[in-house]
């Protein structure tokens, strides 16, 4: 297996190259340079090395989107430390089981979080520290309130006349050697550490930057709106950003539709990286509502004038997400049909991809300019990409190997040898068909797949795609109950605020009837029940399906 280079001589070369350069900021606040970032850096290092923190002890880290996260999680890499990362969204609960079941020996904390935990609830740990401003929240080591107390003096008596390029050091990492444990935050409701080695760091970063890299340059400004504790933002938005020399903008508060569309126009990102929802919200809320109407159905049907107008709608949908992306890259979850349609029928550049947090994440991806309609691209170098199924036209497992392929699950030998086999696949759990060409067709999730009443296989993400497209419905859910299938909807608030409750049972009815009739004859929805409430999400944005079954 071809390994790479060193993952932190990226890192060295990024902050060493762009010295004087922009490098995080978080939101309407403060920017780092990469010079500020290597001071931080190196301060860190001075308080792991005088706190007894060794190599291979773990780090972890909870909290939104930051610089000081950004900069914790380098330090921690570059000193030879393992990071864990945990999601800001989970409970004080899981926070504590995560950092009890890793070990973790220093947990940083981000403002929001540092309300919600229980110190006694992670006897093991030596501190809590505060990442706002890196003071001590909880010390149970003299070592540490001197480090944390002396660390300026400290980093002044090493470098008396000033910190430069030439005093950059970092740990040299090893192909194997375990650099994270990600804590998945899957749909089934269960939580594994996944361990991540350098080499599956390399392989996602040297494949971003050679295929990424020649369109964003050093000194492009990205904004990071998905969380660093999930490897979809962690790698691609974040580490690539930072080792190619882009200047990143944190959204360091609750990232709503509104305030990231206006962060975008403010901060006119070069590459956007994103899960579907927020791409769908942007196009139905600010892009629908100006050309569906009769005026603008006529002209799309004019073919002298057909192809102007849709130059002007793509404008006006690169305008949306700040008009200088060179194209938006779509994972974590399936893009709906009819938005994904709309955009490539303007040549707007948007492409999807596809990856698991075992793959650190990349599995698949294809620029939008060979991007296959329908698909999540072809394997990413590195990687082998099969569908274990007896025909080409029916779905089997998505299986792949190769670099970005975890060590396994921390603790849990059990969970590695069903995920990984003993040739060295890693089985997705994932449905899926590939074309002569090698472009990757996702049909849905194994345990999601329902049986019909005539043994027919059933994916609810195809129904739930087709009903999403529908009048008044935001989001929907297909479940079974009896053998039959219902659909759970959430309705779109600003279409069914003036409604009564007899109107939306009879808006509600006719899209039943009108998705039944556009489905295959096995596939027939009994009826359609409305939720009060949004479904509850991972933070990638999918619906944690296991809370809905009962």
């Amino acid at each position: 297996m071809k390994t790479g280079s060193s993952f932190n001589l990226y890192l060295y070369q990024a902050i060493t190259r762009n010295w004087n350069a922009d490098a995080l900021t978080d939101y309407q606040g403060a920017t780092l340079q990469y010079h500020d970032v290597a001071r931080k850096i190196e301060k860190i290092h001075i308080l792991f090395e005088n706190c007894g923190v060794g190599k291979g002890d773990k780090i972890a880290i909870c909290g939104r989107n930051s610089a000081n996260w950004a900069v914790t999680f380098l330090a921690t890499l570059t000193y030879g430390a393992v990071v864990v990362p945990i999601l800001h969204e989970f409970n004080a609960e899981q926070v504590h089981n995560i950092v009890n079941h890793s070990e973790s020996k220093l947990l940083f904390v981000g403002d929001f979080v540092a309300k919600e935990i229980t110190p006694d609830a992670m006897p093991a740990l030596e501190g809590i520290i505060y990442l706002p401003d890196f003071s001590l929240m909880v010390s149970r080591s003299e070592q540490l309130d001197y480090a944390r107390e002396h660390i300026n003096y400290m980093f002044g008596k090493r470098y008396q006349k000033a910190f430069t390029p030439e005093d950059v050091r970092y740990h040299e990492d090893a192909p194997e050697e375990l650099a994270l444990i990600n804590y998945t935050s899957g749909t089934t409701g269960f939580s594994k550490g996944v361990m991540l080695p350098y080499r599956a760091l390399w392989g996602n970063l040297d494949f971003c930057l050679r295929h990424l890299g020649a369109h964003v340059k050093a000194g492009d400004s990205m904004l990071d709106i998905l969380p660093m504790a999930h490897m979809y933002g962690l790698a691609i938005e974040f580490i690539f950003g930072f080792c190619n020399g882009c200047h990143l903008f944190f959204l360091n508060r609750l990232p709503s539709p509104s305030l990231i569309a206006k962060a975008f126009t403010e901060i006119r990102p070069s590459l956007i990286i994103s899960v579907p929802l927020i791409v769908e919200k942007i196009i139905r809320k600010r892009v629908f509502p100006t050309i569906q109407n009769n005026r603008m159905r006529l002209l799309l049907a004019m073919p002298v004038v057909s192809k102007r107008v849709k130059e002007k709608i793509c404008e006006q949908v690169h305008a949306a997400f700040g008009g200088q992306a060179y194209q938006i890259v779509v994972g974590g979850a399936a893009l709906s049909k009819e938005i994904e349609q709309f955009l490539v029928s303007i040549g707007f550049p948007i492409t999807v991809g596809y990856g698991a947090t075992e793959c650190a994440p990349l599995i698949s991806f294809s620029d939008w300019k060979s991007f296959a309609p329908g698909s999540c691209g072809r394997a990413v170098d590195n990687m082998e990409v099969r569908i274990v199924s007896h025909s080409p036209d029916v779905p089997g497992e998505i299986v792949t190997r190769g670099i970005n392929v975890m060590l396994g699950y921390y603790k849990n030998p059990e969970a590695t040898a069903e995920a990984i086999d003993a040739e060295g696949w890693y089985h997705t759990g994932d449905l899926g068909t590939m074309d002569a060409n090698g472009n990757i067709y996702i049909r849905g999730r194994i345990k999601n797949m329902l049986l019909g009443s005539d043994g027919q296989n059933i994916y609810p993400e195809e129904i739930e795609d087709k009903l999403n497209s529908m009048p008044m419905v935001a989001e929907s859910l297909i479940v079974q109950r009896d053998g039959k299938l219902v659909a759970l909807v959430y309705p779109d608030q600003d279409e069914v605020s003036e409604l009564t409750d007899a109107e939306k049972e009879a808006v509600m009815d006719q899209n039943r009837v009108n998705l039944n009739d556009s489905m295959p004859g096995y596939i027939r929805i009994n009826r359609i029940e409305m939720v009060d409430e949004e479904f509850q999400k991972t933070p990638k944005k999918s619906i944690k399906r296991y809370l809905y079954q009962a």
